[in-house]
């Protein structure tokens, strides 16, 4: 029996030995205080904060002063369109491509009937996903018979008689010119 004990005392003298050794190495060391690992979940998109805050101002802008010699001035043949009640400034601003264009349409080829379910289809999904500016092409009705803008009148009718339509406008040269509308969305 004495082999046993003397065994278990050299035993134990190593086990102290070997703590002793280890805790000189891990001296410096700062115990963990969770034993698991916090993953933090994707971030979420961007939101351009700052775009929204501009067209929040143009807004403002447009509902506060009201110029409407300016807007005489700034007047043409072209189509334009401003919900009544609203601002002179706010169809100005869209003239003037102070918008940014968010979404598009391209009727070219379409029937009257699939050209006003369009409209309703994309006015109805720009508002959902919170477009306010968009762009409309009904086209310049080169290839229709007569070379009648046709699309073109029935497209400015369409959006006169919606709720959700602040104001409309031809677009500029560089977006569409003749053939194309620009919209203001509520």
């Amino acid at each position: 029996m004495r082999k046993n004990t003397s065994t278990a005392s050299a035993k134990a003298a190593l086990d102290e030995q070997s703590r002793a050794l280890f805790r000189q190495a891990v001296a410096g060391a700062v115990p963990l205080i969770h034993d698991r690992v916090h993953h933090e979940p994707p971030a979420p998109p961007a939101i351009p904060k700052s775009r929204q805050r501009d067209e929040a101002a143009a807004l403002d802008e447009s509902l506060r002063d009201v110029d409407p010699l300016a807007l005489a001035l700034e007047g043409g043949d072209e189509a334009a369109y401003l919900k009544p009640g609203m601002s002179p400034k706010v169809l100005k601003d869209l003239r003037r491509g102070r918008w940014v264009i968010e979404d598009q349409l391209d009727l070219h080829g379409m029937t009257r009937e699939e050209a006003r379910r369009e409209v309703a289809l994309f006015l109805a999904e720009c508002r959902r996903l919170r477009r306010r500016c968009v762009r409309i092409v009904h086209g310049k009705g080169l290839r229709s018979p007569g070379r009648l803008p046709i699309l073109k009148h029935l497209v400015q009718g369409w959006l006169a008689q919606r709720e959700d339509v602040l104001a409309f406008c031809q677009a500029r040269a560089a977006e569409g010119g003749a053939g194309a509308v620009i919209v203001l969305l509520a």
